[in-house]
């Protein structure tokens, strides 16, 4: 079957704050669909027990990540509790194999993406409400009360963001499937876009590559 979908995967900036579960859903969107891969960020901080360098993060020392800065191979980062973190320009490689890669970056880092690269498509994964969202951080057992309230007022600041976003999906308690097949539907909307069929409209029908 002829199709006009461009042969070039789509770059996928997905951003949420803690306790929206961005991670299942990305998870899931991997899982049921081998055209999704992960971008594998880049830190300054030592591997945990049983991570592994390559999966979990690209571990590098502070003089590699901003001898990387120096030379262009870092798109975007940022600087958390004295360590970088970053997505690397190798990363893009996989948009070329016809992946659609997964960015999974926070708010500022995701609008330096849509500004690098316009043809992104930003998704922010929201709660219910803030009620669910409290509750979620609660039940992970791992938040302090006062960590649970810095996390709040820094998701009620990200959720007035949400409109730089090109779409918003609510994940809602034990829907998170449904929240991955949102998101899946977005991309091969996207996919089909006139304005990404150039390439394939020249092959086609005008003997151009």
């Amino acid at each position: 079957m002829t199709t006009l979908e461009s042969p070039k995967g789509i770059l996928l900036v997905v951003s949420g704050a803690a306790g929206t579960g961005k991670g299942t859903v990305n998870a899931i969107l991997m899982k049921e669909h081998d055209d999704f891969v992960f971008s594998v960020s880049a830190t300054t901080r030592a591997p945990r027990p049983g991570e592994v360098d390559g999966r979990e993060y690209h571990f590098m020392t502070k003089e590699q990540f901003e001898e990387q800065i120096r030379l262009g191979g870092v798109i975007e980062y940022t600087q958390y509790c004295g360590n970088y973190y970053g997505t690397l320009k190798s990363e893009l490689r996989k948009l070329d194999e016809g992946k659609n890669l997964i960015l999974e970056i926070e708010v500022e880092g995701a609008m330096n993406i849509k500004r690098l690269f316009p043809d992104s498509v930003a998704v922010f994964i929201l709660p219910p409400d803030a009620v669910t969202l409290r509750n979620r951080l609660v039940n992970r057992g791992t938040n302090t009360a006062d960590d649970i309230e810095n996390r709040m007022k820094r998701a009620l600041d990200e959720f007035s963001l949400v409109e730089h976003y090109d779409y918003a999906v609510v994940n809602h308690d034990g829907r998170a499937k449904e929240a991955a097949d949102a998101i899946y539907a977005i991309v091969k909307s996207e996919q089909h876009k006139a304005s990404r069929a150039e390439g394939a409209m020249n092959r086609l029908f005008f003997n151009q590559e």
